[in-house]
């Protein structure tokens, strides 16, 4: 009977942890797969890969959830559920700390670069949408007796903040 070098049980290992992402998977499955103990595999797996085989297998997960923030309209707990994870918190914190961002941060990013794409395509229609967006989208904020009045982000220039007495 042939052997497998160990790399190769591995591979199978994050190959499956790739194909099954969405499936709770923990490190005894995983190295029953490769044909090593649990603590055996976990520190090969970080050897050869250089992230131990829950972090990997996260990572994996929190990619999946943003190409479906960015394709979908889903909301987050059935991207969450979709990508095998089980608590939206965590998921969030997950998020923010892989991407530098939090899920409503991306979906506004996300929201933004679709709109550059459409005004790119079609201008006459972006150009009634931004109108429409820029007159319901000024925000007002009170403090004693004047109001701040800004513009959306899109229009804002940076020295555009105006005070007007109340």
């Amino acid at each position: 009977m042939r052997t497998l070098h160990p790399a190769r049980h591995l591979l199978r290992a994050k190959d499956l942890m790739d194909a099954r992402y969405r499936e709770p998977l923990d490190v005894p499955t995983l190295a029953r797969m490769a044909h090593l103990s649990p603590a055996h595999f976990s520190r090969e797996f970080h050897r050869v890969f250089g992230e131990a085989p829950h972090q990997y297998l996260l990572t994996r997960r929190l990619e999946r959830a943003a190409a479906l923030l960015r394709n979908t309209d889903w909301s987050v707990a059935d991207i969450c559920l979709a990508v095998g994870l089980r608590s939206i918190g965590s998921f969030t914190t997950s998020f923010g700390r892989a991407f530098g961002m939090t899920r409503p941060s991306a979906s506004q990013h996300v929201w933004r670069r679709q709109a550059v794409l459409a005004s790119l395509t079609s201008p006459s229609t972006t150009q009634n949408t931004e109108d429409k967006r820029c007159s319901s989208s000024s925000r007002t904020r009170r403090s004693g007796s004047t109001t701040k009045t800004r513009r959306s982000p899109s229009t804002r220039r940076s020295s555009e903040w105006s005070f007007a007495r109340t």
